[in-house]
């Protein structure tokens, strides 16, 4: 009798690790700007506050079993900054890949000066002026999210309007939480539409102001999610909308662009490029 052949199996993802000293967002954010070169599916796990000889043995082992069982090395992408912590962390059965040592070691003979070797610095920031800064921009931007505050306006650095749903709350969250920046943000509505004219607290900030707009398509898809069947999500509706925001924006002069296809990062950039605010807080 013939034997059935059976559909082939997808290849496992390849497991990435992210080792640090801290909470491991730098290794993690710089080896997702690599892998995302790739066309391929990786597991991804983070080993963060290795700082001591005992926990990178222990990572050791833990990145050991992920290759006896996967049958292939993980990447290590680590950014622990003593050496002995390194050493060890370098017997685990991997690719490597060290960033601390690829960029520090260079720069030291550039510059002539040994780094400080010290765990965490990039984020020990609790009682720094910058700290401090991000920590009064989120509660500014949450504060001044969808128009729910008027006060303080004149402190804002930026001001996003746009139709509901088109981004502005996650966009204002992230300047805030990555540049300290004071974002707050308006919706755009039907009332405003008819008036012709931006919220009545706005005109005088309109040199802090940027818009954000999408396509009809993609918002009604956003808000069928929230309002499944509503007149708010119909596409009817939001072909309105789009189209009375958008001219609303021209109308005033206001520097805008479609968050359809571009990601929090991609807009923040633009808008850090477009407004140019004073403050900038990394």
């Amino acid at each position: 009798m013939p034997t059935e052949s059976r559909p082939a199996m997808p290849p496992s993802p390849n497991t990435v690790f992210f080792v640090s000293d801290g909470t491991g967002i730098t290794a993690e954010t710089f080896g997702h700007a690599v892998l995302s070169q790739f066309e391929m599916r990786f597991r991804q796990v983070r080993l963060p506050f290795i700082d001591t000889i005992d926990k990178a043995h222990d990572a050791v082992r833990k990145i050991n079993e992920t290759f006896a069982l996967d049958q292939q090395k993980p990447i290590i992408f680590s950014t622990l900054v003593k050496p002995d912590l390194s050493k060890v962390i370098r017997t685990a059965h991997g690719m490597h890949m060290d960033l601390i040592s690829t960029f520090v070691a260079p720069l030291e003979q550039e510059l002539g000066v040994m780094s400080t070797h010290t765990i965490g610095r990039s984020h020990n920031v609790v009682d720094s002026e910058a700290y401090k800064n991000r920590i009064e921009a989120i509660n500014f931007s949450l504060a001044h999210d969808d128009g729910q505050s008027h006060k303080n306006l004149s402190s804002a650095d930026v001001i996003l309007v746009g139709v509901s749903r088109s981004g502005k709350t996650p966009t204002s969250l992230y300047l805030a939480m990555q540049y300290g920046i004071k974002a707050a943000n308006y919706p755009l509505i039907p009332d405003d539409f008819e008036r012709g004219k931006l919220p009545s607290n706005l005109p005088p900030y309109r040199h802090k102001i940027f818009g954000l707009s999408i396509t009809p398509e993609r918002l009604s898809e956003i808000r069928h999610e929230r309002r499944a069947g509503s007149k708010y999500a119909s596409l009817e509706n939001c072909r309105y909308e789009v189209n009375e925001a958008e001219a609303m924006m021209k109308r005033e002069g206001i520097r805008w662009l479609s968050s359809t296809t571009k990601s929090i990062e991609e807009i923040a950039t633009t808008i850090l490029q477009e407004i140019k605010p004073d403050r900038r807080e990394y």
